[in-house]
C-alpha cells in the first residue's frame, strides 16, 4: 500500500472518522510499529510535515530516520539510460533499492521545480521511488500533490462544521514568490470526494489550476461574491499554471481581510502554513477567533498516523 494521492483513500468519510478516533487516544497502537523503521527523505525544507509525521511514527512505536538531500545526500539522477558524466552522483535505481533495505516505509517530500510543467506533473522524484523502491511510499508533498495536508484539512472541517452542507471556498491570495500548486490541487481533489459540501474556487482570471484537477468545480472570479455565506475559507497562493511557475498577479486586493470574512457565514479561516502575514491574510483574521490554522496543523499528526497505521497493518 502506498499513499501518494488523496485518491488512494477508498472512503474519505470513514478515514476521517478513524483519524478523529486516533486523536482521542493516539498511543493506543504504540506496539504496531515496534521494530519497524520509517525513513523520511526531504528534498525540500519542512516544519509541520516533518515534525507531525515523525510524531505520528513515534506514536505508533516506530523508529525514525531522517535525511535531508539538500545538504546530506548525493545528487540523484532520475532519467533511465542517463550518461552520468555531470552533476548527479547516484541513480535513483540504486538509491531507492538501498533505502528500502534500511526502512519498512519511505516518506518523501519533493517540491515542484516550477520551471518545466511537464516534468513536474510527471512527479519525477516520487515516481522514481515508486518504480525502484521495494517498500511502501508515502507522499509528504510532491510536485503536484500534498495528500497528508488535504486529509488533515478534511479532519479539521469535520470537527468544525455546524451544518449538513457547509459552503467551502478555496481562495487564491497574493504572494511575492512563485509557489507550487500541490496544496491547492490536493484540496480540490479532497473536496471532490465530499458528498455533503458545496465547493467554490476563487482566483484572478488566468490563475486557473490544471483543468485535469479542477474538472467541473465551480470557479468564481469575484472573491467577494465567492465569500458570501461561506462556512470555511481555505486560502492558498499558487503560481500561474498557464505561464507556468510565474507570478503574473500580485494584486493586494486579494489579501483576506476582516471585511471580506464579514461576508461569510461566520466562516472559519484555514491555511496550511507557513503564511505571510498581511500579504496572504491580515493579522486581524489570522489571530481572530475564527482562525483554525493551529487546530489544522495539529491534525497533521493524525492524518499521518492514520496513513502509517494502515500501511503497517498490511506489512
Amino acid at each position: 500500500m502506498n499513499y501518494i494521492s488523496i485518491k488512494d483513500i477508498n472512503s474519505l468519510s470513514k478515514w476521517v472518522k478513524q483519524a478523529i478516533k486516533i486523536k482521542k487516544n493516539p498511543l493506543k497502537n504504540q506496539s504496531l510499529g515496534k521494530n519497524k523503521t520509517l525513513g523520511m527523505l526531504f528534498f525540500n525544507p519542512s516544519l509541520r510535515t516533518r515534525l507531525s509525521t515523525q510524531k505520528a511514527a513515534m506514536n505508533l512505536g516506530m523508529n525514525v530516520m531522517v535525511m535531508n538531500f539538500t545538504n546530506e545526500g548525493w545528487t540523484l539522477e532520475f532519467e533511465d539510460g542517463a550518461i552520468m558524466n555531470s552533476g548527479a552522483s547516484e541513480h535513483i535505481k540504486e538509491a531507492a533499492e538501498v533505502v528500502s533495505q534500511y526502512c519498512d516505509i519511505i516518506a518523501i517530500r519533493a517540491f515542484a521545480g516550477l520551471v518545466d510543467k511537464e516534468k513536474d506533473y510527471q512527479e519525477t522524484v516520487i515516481s522514481g521511488f515508486l518504480k525502484y523502491a521495494t517498500v511502501p511510499i508515502v507522499n509528504m508533498e510532491s510536485a503536484v500533490r500534498h495528500p497528508l495536508q488535504s486529509l488533515a484539512d478534511a479532519i479539521t472541517m469535520e470537527e468544525f462544521k455546524t451544518k449538513h452542507k457547509p459552503k467551502v471556498v478555496l481562495s487564491w491570495a497574493p504572494h511575492p514568490k512563485a509557489l507550487p500548486q500541490a496544496v491547492a490541487n490536493s484540496f480540490v481533489e479532497m473536496m471532490q470526494m465530499q458528498k455533503d459540501m458545496y465547493f467554490v474556487i476563487t482566483h484572478p482570471e488566468g490563475y486557473e489550476l490544471s483543468p485535469e484537477i479542477t474538472k467541473d468545480c465551480k470557479i468564481e472570479y469575484d472573491q467577494n461574491k465567492a465569500f458570501e455565506n461561506a462556512d470555511f475559507v481555505y486560502v492558498k497562493n499558487w503560481s500561474n499554471f498557464n505561464d507556468y511557475g510565474k507570478v503574473t498577479n500580485s494584486d493586494p486586493n486579494w489579501t483576506v481581510t476582516a471585511e471580506k470574512m464579514a461576508l461569510t457565514n461566520n466562516g472559519k479561516f484555514m491555511h496550511c502554513l507557513p503564511v505571510r502575514r498581511n500579504v496572504i491574510v491580515s493579522d486581524e483574521v489570522l489571530d481572530g477567533e475564527n482562525s483554525i490554522v493551529i487546530e489544522q496543523a495539529n491534525n497533521r499528526t493524525y492524518s499521518a498516523q492514520l496513513v502509517l497505521q494502515k500501511i503497517l497493518k498490511k506489512l
